[in-house]
């Protein structure tokens, strides 16, 4: 297929080269050329605008930090809705509001494209391994064109509804997992001021019903005090940003949620927010302990 790919950073840049070294054709743009040159390297073509990716596209992925970074690429000047063919589809791979994925398809609609929501989850190590869980929001007949480009990236992949849907399930995604992150935390710091060893507790939890994947890498980078990022905390503070907005709109009451979301707060205003969410344990401490 001809393919165009835009947001080459951690998760991106191992996606669309999984596109590439599958055999399609892919055409990539970016802010930064040094961000697109290991694709260039690997027989991407380079392109000059998204306009100009859109032309050369059937089919282009974006996944980007913000929803005004998704709507600038799309809309904006020489955007990709100024190159897009009548039929082509537009795969936003972000994590944005629901609403604004609604009004970016509802847009693309009446010119004549058609556009999935697909958030995913998995992080770059899902990224790079192409097991990422792919969340799904639009049309079935869309959906179909676009799976084998969607079997490539991920292991899991879900049609959730329509429009927006996809959306919904990543908020649901990022509640559970950053609670649980908080739940570790929490845990963790109860374990140190009652004076046992973190790592026997986390180590007897994980063998109970208290084990999670969360608790794994996320427990063990708070016991070794491992807080460089694996996933910068500032995409959760993000995330929870969007969610909570949302629900907030809707009369959505999330109250444990809420918590959570004010540690992250308390996390940013420390300046931890480009290091790991695991991080969430020094906001309990009180301290930057190294």
């Amino acid at each position: 297929m001809r393919v165009g790919f835009i947001g080459l950073g951690v998760m991106g840049r191992p996606m669309a080269l999984h596109l590439l070294r599958a055999g399609h054709e892919v055409s990539v743009w970016a802010r930064r050329p040094e961000s697109a040159a290991p694709l260039a390297e690997a027989g991407a073509a380079l392109r000059d605008s998204p306009a100009v990716v859109a032309r050369y596209s059937d089919i282009v992925f974006t996944i980007l930090t913000y929803g005004s970074d998704v709507e600038a690429v799309v809309f904006g000047a020489n955007g990709l809705a100024s190159g897009f063919a009548a039929g082509s589809i537009l795969v936003d791979m972000s994590t944005i509001a629901p609403g604004l994925a609604r009004g970016i398809a509802a847009r693309l609609d009446g010119l004549g494209v058609h556009m999935l929501d697909a958030p995913v989850s998995g992080g770059g190590v899902g990224a790079e391994a192409g097991t990422l869980a792919i969340m799904v929001g639009g049309e079935t007949a869309v959906l179909e064109r676009v799976l084998p480009l969607f079997e490539v990236l991920g292991k899991t992949i879900v049609h959730i509804g329509g429009n927006g849907a996809g959306q919904v399930a990543k908020a649901c995604n990022q509640m559970i997992m950053v609670a649980a992150i908080e739940a570790s935390a929490e845990a963790m710091w109860l374990a140190a001021a009652s004076g046992v060893d973190q790592e026997k507790v986390r180590q007897a939890l994980l063998g109970g019903s208290a084990g999670s994947r969360v608790l794994e890498v996320f427990g063990g980078r708070m016991v070794n005090r491992d807080f460089k990022a694996g996933v910068e905390a500032r995409l959760h503070h993000k995330d929870f940003g969007i969610l909570l907005e949302e629900a907030r709109c809707m009369g959505v009451p999330l109250p444990v949620i809420a918590t959570v979301g004010q540690q992250l707060n308390a996390l940013m205003a420390n300046g931890w927010g480009g290091c790991d969410t695991a991080s969430l344990l020094r906001v309990l401490e009180g301290t930057d302990r190294s």
